[in-house]
């Protein structure tokens, strides 16, 4: 199913905020020695409240409703996404967009589509960036689906949404008057546990059933 960017009104954001999961890098388990030979574009993994390293910025305290009203007087920024895989995950991964224009303030919900091409369940992990890094501490994820675990079944397809803004603070800072384009990036590993997960069904489902 593909589903389209849609842009969701300040008055309705606020109620999906106030449940919004903010998901940090503490939730993260991958192959070590796989993330390193891939050279993600993230060189290291930063708290989120940072906005170090091209790493979007989490919490709470970013999703004030006075920070998610629209800036009618501003000129909308052109968000553009990549997507990437490990080569050891047989997965297929694009965004299902290309590019989105918003408001400083204004919230957007984009799509990801992920397919497992092997016949085998695997779990996946992503990270993500955004580029330029000097953009990170103005660019807030209200949820998506990073640093949390990503069982895909054999052939299963899905779509992962993004939900997120650019700080209305943006407008205010100097460094931030050549910036017309934003890279949101998203790079999925092959997950730690994804050998057991068949054998752990296997092994479990006759116990129950016998």
């Amino acid at each position: 199913m593909r589903l389209s960017v849609a842009y969701i009104p300040a008055a309705e954001s606020g109620l999906v905020v106030s449940s919004a999961v903010v998901l940090t890098e503490a939730n993260l388990r991958t192959d070590v020695a796989e993330w390193f030979r891939m050279e993600p574009r993230t060189p290291f993994l930063m708290p989120e409240t940072t906005g170090f390293g091209g790493t979007p910025m989490a919490g709470s305290s970013k999703f004030s409703p006075d920070r998610l009203v629209p800036e009618k007087d501003s000129r909308r920024i052109k968000v553009t996404f990549n997507a990437d895989r490990s080569r050891a995950l047989p997965w297929s991964f694009t965004p299902q967009q290309r590019e989105v224009r918003v408001l400083p303030g204004e919230t957007a919900l984009a799509f990801y589509t992920a397919k497992n091409d092997s016949d085998q369940d695997i779990i996946g992990i992503a990270t993500y960036n955004v580029t330029p890094f000097k953009v990170a501490p103005y660019f807030n994820k209200i949820q998506c689906f990073c640093f949390e675990e990503q069982k895909l079944e054999a052939g299963e397809e899905v779509d992962m949404p993004v939900f997120f803004f650019i700080d209305p603070e943006f407008n205010d800072d100097p460094l931030m008057k050549d910036v017309d384009t934003i890279t949101l990036s998203y790079t999925f590993f092959k997950g730690r546990n994804t050998h057991s997960v068949s054998a752990v069904f296997n092994s479990t489902v006759p116990n129950l059933i016998s």
